[in-house]
């Protein structure tokens, strides 16, 4: 298994994460609609949007999956947020990075991975729209791009967050 890397820029990255003030908020019906489409339209088992703490990855909308935060260096988002495109994963077990990785190996069996790259406007990766299976996968052109434009949804979300009016 290869851990999940730390860039360079990650205190940047961590604070425009924060400012969002987002993580260990409770589950919201706009994000958890996105995500259950994401598993109907693609017949995946687990989907996500995860995002990428310091040393965890908390999940916002978790379907599949029973745990609401794993360690980042463990994380195929945190290898994920480093692309520029859609990182998959067709089949865990013959991928260096994650062969013998807990959640391939152990529950949830994670085989197959895609995931979306939650990137706002000013460059910041804060985690993604992932969607995983048990058997290794393929995702065609068409797949790509729809989960691209469910990715750009749930960051449409997030910036909606981040431009709301604080509550006095």
């Amino acid at each position: 298994m290869i851990l999940a890397p730390i860039p360079e820029y990650d205190s940047q990255r961590l604070k425009a994460l924060r400012k969002l003030l987002i993580l260990d908020t409770p589950a919201e019906e706009r994000f958890d609609r996105i995500t259950q489409f994401a598993m109907r339209e693609f017949d995946m088992p687990m989907a996500l949007v995860s995002l990428v703490d310091r040393d965890r990855q908390w999940f916002k909308s978790n379907f599949g999956i029973e745990e609401r935060e794993t360690p980042r260096d463990i994380s195929f988002c945190g290898h994920a947020i480093l692309e520029r495109n859609i990182l998959v994963i067709p089949d865990a077990l013959k991928d260096e990075r994650f062969h013998d990785n807990p959640l391939v190996i152990n529950k949830p069996w994670i085989r197959f991975y895609a995931g979306a790259v939650l990137r706002m406007p000013y460059g910041a990766a804060l985690g993604t729209l992932c969607v995983m299976d048990t058997r290794p996968r393929q995702m065609d052109p068409v797949d790509l791009s729809i989960l691209g434009s469910l990715r750009d949804l749930v960051v449409e979300e997030m910036l909606r967050q981040e431009a709301a009016p604080c509550q006095p």
